[in-house]
């Protein structure tokens, strides 16, 4: 029989995070302050985020240690499986060989403990009594409520209004560990009361979301802000995924060709890519591709430019492609894509070349879910279903070309909440949606977003 799975040891978890912001190319562009737009320094950034975390926003130091307590928790699921794609290989009929690193198998479903943890841990051991943070999907919402119910903090959720209609299952298990979850915009809120005021059916966005609960962290003493993407810190968190997939690679004597992962704000993506950015700095031909959806697209078509991360104008302008931040995308299921930047450590990777951005319809992407469900036996969430198809493209090319490669992707999450996309998309009922370059220069217009 042939192995299918590779494991390591608990023993051979990552005891340090990488840290990719040395290895840069060139240093980032510095976050602006959104009042003076002057560079940010630490002391800016204390009225939402713990020290700690601010300390590693900026750190220069190639690893950060994890803290013990977070790899007690980390130790429920890590490591993650590095799983074998044979019966996907077989049915593609390719000479590619197929790894995807499972982080569906988390307690919440996704990636996205590997940030909620040590983000409630450092929140806790500063004082905080409760986190405020927006989800769009809920696979966020739903890991942070996980982390902070470990830690013994309140969590306030204000979840994308569409998705909070769309999932109702993940905002139960958000309230099973004890989360307050408000639909978004919501009436909680001046941001969110506002926006209802002139437009009582906004479906929200990711913009929206963030702008509310920054406003609920930055109004009550007790209250901090957490963030689940785009910021450097949160990458940093996620490199356990590349960091472990390395080694398990390395166990088995192979090396990565290609690696895939979706894309809505670069935490996934770049958990998994960034550790392997320094074999690309050092002359390995590894290529990353960043998948992203078409009626977000945030990379193949937004502009390299400082933005606002939130609607309000409230969180500091980040260099990153964007899309304005007052872009309201199309209702698609994969919520977790929805969001209008992204990392600017993933933009300066694209925008050098480092990284190649590709773009699918949800179609396209539920056509690759179905494919894999019925192959591999797991049903991916729709953010993940992009990574899937972006792969299936690259595996037939290599069947085409008659050309072995190994192809890597992450698994980001499951999608047991998903169900009722895959019941539209089943019924034929799934709407593909290209954002037009003319839609997209509007909408950067009214955000007043220029290059530079």
């Amino acid at each position: 029989m042939k192995d299918t799975r590779v494991i390591l040891p608990e023993k051979e978890m990552p005891r340090a995070w990488y840290n990719v912001l040395p290895d840069l190319p060139r240093p980032l562009d510095p976050p602006l302050h959104p009042a003076t737009q002057e560079p940010l320094c630490p002391d800016d950034l204390a009225p939402l985020f713990p020290m700690e975390l601010i300390g590693q926003e900026m750190s220069q130091e190639p690893e950060i240690p994890i803290p013990d307590d977070v790899l007690d928790v980390y130790s429920l699921w890590r490591p993650t499986p590095l799983v074998r794609a044979w019966r996907l290989e077989r049915a593609l009929g390719t000479p590619a060989r197929i790894y995807y690193k499972n982080e569906g198998v988390s307690p919440p479903g996704s990636h996205k403990p590997n940030t909620s943890v040590p983000q409630a841990y450092y929140n806790k051991k500063e004082g905080a009594t409760r986190l405020a943070t927006e989800t769009g999907a809920g696979q966020w919402g739903s890991a942070l409520s996980f982390a902070c119910n470990h830690f013994g903090l309140d969590c306030t959720v204000y979840m994308v209004k569409v998705s909070y209609e769309q999932k109702p299952y993940r905002r139960t298990m958000m309230q099973v560990w004890g989360a307050d979850v408000f639909p978004s915009p919501s009436g909680q809120t001046d941001v969110g009361a506002k926006i209802l005021e002139g437009d009582p059916d906004c479906p929200g966005s990711l913009g929206i979301a963030i702008s509310e609960a920054v406003w609920d962290a930055a109004t009550h003493d007790d209250t901090k802000y957490s963030l689940g993407s785009v910021l450097n810190h949160v990458l940093l968190h996620q490199t356990v995924i590349g960091l472990e997939t390395r080694k398990q690679l390395e166990m088995l004597g192979e090396s990565a060709d290609v690696v895939i992962g979706c894309v809505g704000g670069g935490s996934n993506f770049c958990g998994l890519a960034l550790p392997f950015v320094r074999e690309k700095a050092e002359g390995s031909p590894v290529r990353l591709i960043a998948a992203e959806p078409t009626a977000c697209p945030t990379l193949t078509k937004g502009l390299f430019a400082y933005d606002f991360g939130d609607s309000a104008k409230m969180t500091p302008l980040l260099k990153m492609y964007t899309l304005g931040h007052t872009f309201v995308p199309p209702t698609i299921h994969a919520g977790g894509l929805r969001y209008h930047g992204d990392s600017p450590i993933l933009s300066q990777l694209v925008a050098e070349g480092v990284v190649e951005p590709v773009a699918f319809t949800q179609n396209a992407a539920f056509d690759a879910a179905l494919i894999f469900a019925k192959t591999e036996g797991i049903i991916p969430a729709p953010e993940t279903s992009h990574a899937i198809r972006g792969v299936i493209d690259e595996a037939v090319r290599c069947k085409e070309e008659g050309k072995e490669k190994t192809i890597v992707f992450g698994f980001s999450g499951h999608g047991h909440f998903d169900m009722a996309a895959y019941e539209c998309y089943i019924a034929g009922d799934l709407p593909d949606y290209e954002m037009s370059e003319t839609t997209i220069e509007r909408a950067l217009r009214d955000a007043g977003v220029t290059e530079g």
